[in-house]
C-alpha cells in the first residue's frame, strides 16, 4: 500500500496502546480514520484529540468479540468515508497462570477479544475490500496484531498463547487466500515482543459476565506481576511499534517484529521441531528467573 492520504483506515483498541499510536500515525499521513473501542471514555477522548489536530475521524464504541458490532462498525465506516483501504484488527487483551487452572471464562473472554474479533474483522471487512478492488486504483491491507506469543510458547500464558498463535495461523491462511484472488488487497501479521502499554491492566475491561467469581490462584498472581514487569521495562514505545508497521504496510512484508534478537528463541524451537526434540526451556539463558518462578509457585 503506496498511499495513505486520504485512505481509511478502521482501528479496533484504538484509545489506547497500540491503536492509539495507529490512529497518530495514520492522521500525520492523511488518512480518514474510524476509531473503535470498547472503552468508551477513552475512545472519545481519542476521537476529539485527533479531530482537534484536524483529521477525519469517527468513533463507535465496539466489542469486538461482537460479530453484530464489528458489522456495525463496518456499517459505520462505509456510511462515513465509503470504503475502507487499511484495517487494524488490534484489540487484545490477556490471562495468565497455569493452563489448568484458567476457567472457562477467561478462555472465553481472551478467545472472545484475540481472536474471534480478528474472525470477525477478516470475515466482514475482507469482502468489502475485494468489491472495492474492482477499481484498479485501489489499495487495500489488513494488519492483524498477533504476538511474539503466537510464535513461542512461555509458561503461564496458555489462553494468551493459543490466541495468538491462531491469529498467526488465521493471517498466514488470508495471505495464500487473498493471492489466489486478487493483487490489491494484502495482510500482515504483527508480532510485537513486550511494549510499554496498559495491557497487563487489560481486566479493566472485563466484562462483568465474564468476571471470575473466584479468588485468583497463585499462578494466576504471580503471572500478572510476571506481565507487568516484562510490560513496563519494556524499551521499545507503541510510537516505534506504529512506524514500524506502517512501513510493513508500505512494503507489503507480512511478518512484522519489534525485536529481532527474540527470533532466536522462534528458530529454537522450530529447530527441536524439525528434530523430533523435546520443547526447550523457556529460562535456559536465565536460570534464576526459572527459580524464582517455581519458588513462588511451589511456596
Amino acid at each position: 500500500m503506496k498511499q495513505f492520504q486520504n485512505r481509511v483506515a478502521v482501528i479496533t483498541g484504538a484509545a489506547s496502546g497500540f491503536g492509539k499510536a495507529f490512529a497518530e500515525a495514520g492522521a500525520a499521513l492523511g488518512m480518514k480514520l474510524v476509531l473503535a473501542d470498547i472503552q468508551e471514555d477513552a475512545l472519545h477522548a481519542t476521537v476529539k484529540t485527533r479531530r482537534d489536530q484536524g483529521a477525519a475521524v469517527i468513533g463507535v464504541r465496539t466489542d469486538v468479540s461482537s460479530a453484530d458490532q464489528v458489522q456495525a462498525l463496518a456499517d459505520a465506516a462505509i456510511d462515513a468515508f465509503g470504503e475502507v483501504n487499511l484495517l487494524f484488527n488490534n484489540a487484545g487483551v490477556g490471562a495468565g497462570g497455569l493452563v489448568w487452572e484458567n476457567t472457562e471464562k477467561d478462555w472465553d473472554w481472551v478467545l472472545g477479544v484475540n481472536l474471534k474479533s480478528v474472525i470477525h474483522g477478516v470475515r466482514i471487512f475482507t469482502p468489502l475490500m475485494l468489491a472495492a478492488a474492482r477499481d484498479p486504483a485501489y489499495e487495500g491491507h489488513i494488519v492483524n496484531t498477533a504476538s511474539m506469543a503466537g510464535l513461542v510458547n512461555g509458561p503461564s500464558m496458555g489462553v494468551y498463547n493459543v490466541s495468538k498463535h491462531a491469529v498467526v495461523a488465521l493471517t498466514e491462511t488470508l495471505y495464500h487466500d487473498l493471492g489466489l484472488v486478487t493483487d490489491q488487497v494484502h495482510c500482515s501479521a504483527l508480532c510485537p515482543y513486550f511494549v510499554p502499554t496498559a495491557f497487563s491492566q487489560s481486566r479493566r475491561n472485563r466484562p462483568a459476565e465474564l468476571a471470575n467469581a473466584e479468588t485468583p490462584t497463585r499462578s494466576q498472581l504471580v503471572a500478572q506481576a510476571m506481565s507487568e514487569k516484562s510490560v513496563s521495562s519494556a524499551k521499545i514505545s507503541v510510537e516505534e511499534i506504529a512506524q514500524i508497521t506502517f512501513d510493513a504496510v508500505r512494503m507489503r512484508d507480512f511478518y512484522i517484529y519489534s525485536d529481532l534478537n527474540v527470533m532466536a528463541l522462534v528458530e529454537e524451537r522450530f529447530k527441536r521441531m524439525i528434530g523430533q526434540c523435546n520443547p526447550g526451556d523457556p529460562f535456559a539463558g536465565h536460570p534464576q528467573v526459572r527459580e524464582k518462578l517455581v519458588k513462588a509457585l511451589r511456596g
